[in-house]
């Protein structure tokens, strides 16, 4: 038995998380370090992706948010930009066997029309093959970013209220939820961030309000099966009381 194998068995199936959310960084810096092109790190980077993808479905995770593009990312220069496009491809083309072999549904967020059509044309195409499938929920977060979402969700309320369908004073909570991109999706119990950066860069910020967070240093290139299981068995051990006293 390796030592992935059993470590899984540590881990209470109980008290796993319904859904785990990844901010995956480090990509250039692990390029850098090895005086790399920075697409080099991203394609690294979609090693441990797939990595992940396999753990949590071995471990029976219900859904895996990876935050792959932000709607910032656009502000990079054009060649990275293209690169990632053709890696997003090539991971769609390659990756479309397993999420069908590992009943795998793939579902994407974001402002995806900003997208370039092959790309989202190749989504549309496993997004339509995988719909079926039941084990586990892959959501790509792809021109992404949290206050864009919640400015869609504001728009969407708002022009129901002007038309009479919504009463103002009925929105709630559950009413906002069903607005956002993750409407079909539970709210992260986990967020995981890469690369020892502390902060949530526009990812879920509704969603998270009460995820317990764990920041890794370790670079995502770097990031694999035991360190993501290291962390859920951290998850374990904490007491999540959304807001309420400390049992005992």
């Amino acid at each position: 038995m390796n030592s992935s194998s059993s470590m899984r068995n540590e881990l209470d199936p109980d008290r796993m998380p319904k859904h785990v959310a990844v901010i995956m960084d480090g990509n250039g810096r692990w390029a850098k370090k090895r005086l790399l092109n920075r697409l080099k790190g991203h394609e690294k980077g979609a090693q441990a992706v797939r990595t992940v993808v396999q753990a949590a479905r071995k471990l029976d995770i219900e859904a895996l948010t990876l935050y792959a593009f932000s709607t910032e990312n656009w502000q990079r220069p054009q060649s990275e930009v293209s690169g990632l496009m053709f890696l997003l491809r090539r991971f769609l083309e390659t990756e479309r066997q397993t999420l069908m072999e590992n009943d795998i549904r793939l579902n994407t967020i974001g402002q995806t029309d900003r997208l370039p059509e092959a790309v989202r044309k190749d989504l549309k195409a496993v997004m339509a093959e995988t719909a079926t499938n039941k084990k586990m929920v892959l959501t790509l977060a792809l021109s992404y970013g949290a206050r864009a979402e919640i400015v869609d969700m504001v728009r969407q309320i708002a022009a129901a209220a002007k038309e009479g369908t919504i009463d103002p004073s009925a929105v709630t909570p559950d009413m906002v939820a069903n607005h956002l991109y993750t409407r079909e999706l539970p709210d992260p119990d986990l967020l995981i961030r890469t690369s020892g950066e502390m902060r949530i860069s526009n990812f879920l910020l509704w969603q998270i309000a009460y995820a317990e967070i764990f920041f890794t240093p370790t670079l995502w290139p770097d990031f694999g099966e035991e360190e993501f299981i290291r962390i859920l068995k951290d998850y374990q051990q904490r007491e999540r009381r959304f807001g309420a006293i400390p049992s005992g």
